[in-house]
């Protein structure tokens, strides 16, 4: 079906032209009005470098808060539709709630209305072909600036002009077509007329993917008089239903969350519009009500319908406030959470690719999530229970008592748990990487990536170490049980301390102790083979079982540096002034490997001690 569908929309337009003129005029119109639309937002995404993002995040803290941006967001970009997307993208990062979701979306019905006023009011009345052509010449200039902010504002100024430009090229187009055909001979009275006409609204919408352009062209047909009042305001009506589509659309890719809330968009809309249709006589009372309060004429039909679709989105608004409890478990008992698969990734999907803030949050979560698989598979690698220790206040005791076989399967461990997930999280980053993200964004992408490697690096390590784990720790026989103890105990002690540093506050976290651990990692690799060449010398230990220990310790520091540098890119903050003072006074390379650098030296892992953890 959808083959066809261009077809046929390009044979009516070229249709339409050659029966009427006039009609291209109109139609150039729509086309020039959605293009500003586009380049508005584009405007405001380029200009915003976050910050609007970042605003959002901070504006749902609570629903009158949520409430307030979402009208005040939508009243600026004049998209209800783009708000809607990027709330459902903060949504499926985790970084709002469904609560704070539903209170911008909420705003963000009553904020489109104010399209209908600028139109109405303003672009009518006055002569805004006038203003277009400067703003649309003074933004090309804007356009071709190097810095993000002026080509920002550039495309945002380019968007206004040929917005009123396309408001401008509707109205003459009506006025044209009012002397060819009078529309209004074929309006339908009635519930008959209200709800044909509320299906016309919907689907000009979907088509045009923005209920403001449909607002925009019944008011101009409106004042040009090619539909009549009524049938004007189930116009309205429709499009508030047909704009809900953007929202079901976007949230296709997105997680339980953004479906949730696309499915309350639906819902609130719905419930909106059939309120309207039900209560249209009061409705239509109370706006000449308030119309005569505000002085507006009569016969002024066009503000007629700004304050109308004003007042039934604040209706649907003031209807759903007592019900936001019912709503919300409504919500989730229709689209369930799903269970949890360790196996695939928690967070990212297309949904959030498209804004800088959501997609690097929610590939710090994918990052995190991937190390806590890692670390379980680490653990019973090394034979241990992760919540064994985890609980432990002597690890080193915990490590000696663990004795008892674990029976996994730690290659099939590997492959669904890590590796799924690692390659989840490449394809991501290659999707982010092919987008223009400002340098310093691209950068904290490309460094968690990096985190990622480091992990799976980590996690082969162990699995190299896994065979003679097994072979030598199930139980005591002698100098090479406790050689294998002490990298069991190492390892198993770093991933702890980086545990509790992830529990720690942002500006508790020091590089320099990374820095002390790494330099200790290199102390006692380079004591390990002193200490074995004279367990050899004293008949502690065989030749064959040394050779295949200095194997493995190599892979076990391998994977203790792995892991210290991954948390080292994940946690420590590289922004704060805290941090540039430590990267002054942090070791570099030279004072690590000599460990000349002030670190303590640590105890041998054959010594199996206990350190504190941060």
């Amino acid at each position: 079906m959808r083959k066809y569908t261009l077809p046929v929309v390009v044979g009516m337009l070229l249709l339409a032209f050659w029966l009427s003129p006039d009609a291209q005029e109109i139609a150039a119109g729509v086309a020039i009005f959605l293009f500003g639309m586009l380049m508005l937002e584009d405007g405001f995404r380029l200009f915003g470098g976050g910050r609007l993002e970042r605003l959002l995040q901070g504006a749902t803290r609570s629903f009158p808060r949520a409430l307030g941006f979402g009208i005040v967001s939508t009243t600026l970009l004049q998209s209800s539709s783009l708000v809607s997307v990027i709330t459902i993208s903060f949504l499926s990062a985790g970084l709002i709630t469904l609560m704070g979701g539903l209170g911008i979306i909420f705003g963000a019905n009553i904020g489109t209305t104010t399209g209908a006023w600028l139109v109405a009011g303003f672009g009518l009345k006055v002569d805004i072909a006038a203003y277009a052509m400067p703003m649309i010449a003074l933004s090309i200039v804007l356009v071709f600036q190097k810095p993000k902010g002026l080509r920002g504002i550039g495309y945002a100024l380019a968007g206004l002009g040929f917005l009123f430009l396309g408001i401008h090229h509707m109205k003459e187009g009506f006025e044209a077509f009012r002397a060819e055909i009078d529309l209004a001979r074929f309006a339908l009275p009635g519930l008959l007329g209200l709800a044909v006409y509320a299906v016309i609204g919907t689907t000009a919408t979907v088509i045009m993917q923005s209920s403001h352009a449909t607002m925009v062209l019944v008011i101009t047909a409106l004042a040009a008089g090619q539909v009549s009042y009524d049938n004007a305001l189930a116009l309205a009506i429709g499009a508030n239903i047909g704009t809900t589509i953007t929202a079901v659309i976007g949230s296709l890719s997105a997680n339980f969350q953004g479906k949730r809330l696309a499915l309350a968009h639906l819902i609130f809309n719905l419930t909106t519009a059939a309120v309207a249709l039900v209560f249209i006589s009061p409705l239509r009372a109370a706006v000449d009500g308030i119309s005569s309060l505000a002085r507006i004429a009569p016969d002024d039909f066009a503000l007629k319908l700004a304050v109308f679709h004003t007042l039934f989105n604040m209706l649907g608004v003031a209807l759903m406030l007592p019900l936001l409890g019912r709503l919300v478990g409504f919500l989730e008992r229709r689209i369930a959470e799903p269970a949890p698969d360790v196996s695939r990734p928690h967070f990212l999907n297309e949904a959030v690719d498209a804004f800088p803030e959501t997609l690097e949050s929610a590939l710090r979560k994918e990052v995190l999530h991937l190390y806590d698989n890692a670390s379980e598979v680490i653990f019973h690698g090394l034979n241990l229970h992760r919540d064994q220790v985890y609980g432990s206040s002597d690890i080193g005791a915990t490590v000696r008592a663990s004795r008892d076989l674990m029976d996994v399967d730690i290659d099939d461990l590997y492959e669904r748990r890590v590796k799924t997930l690692f390659a989840a999280i490449i394809d991501f980053t290659t999707r982010a990487g092919d987008q223009r993200l400002a340098p310093d964004i691209a950068d904290r992408i490309y460094a968690l990536r990096d985190v990622a490697t480091g992990i799976v690096q980590s996690v082969k390590s162990v699995k190299h170490l896994r065979k003679n784990v097994v072979r030598y720790t199930m139980r005591d026989v002698g100098a090479v049980t406790a050689l294998y103890d002490g990298l069991r105990t190492e390892i198993a002690r770093i991933v702890v301390e980086i545990r509790d540093l992830g529990r720690a506050d942002p500006e508790d976290r020091s590089a320099l102790s990374l820095d002390q651990e790494r330099a200790g990692i290199e102390e006692a690799a380079r004591s390990t083979t002193r200490r074995v060449e004279e367990l050899i010398r004293r008949g502690e230990i065989s030749a064959t079982a040394a050779t295949s220990f200095l194997n493995d310790s190599g892979y076990a520091y391998g994977a203790m540096r792995d892991l210290i540098a991954a948390a080292r890119g994940y946690y420590i903050e590289r922004d704060s002034a805290m941090a540039e003072v430590e990267r002054l006074l942090e070791l570099d390379e030279e004072d690590i490997d000599g460990h000349t650098g002030g670190a303590s030296p640590r105890p041998h892992p054959a010594e199996g001690r206990n350190r504190s953890v941060m």
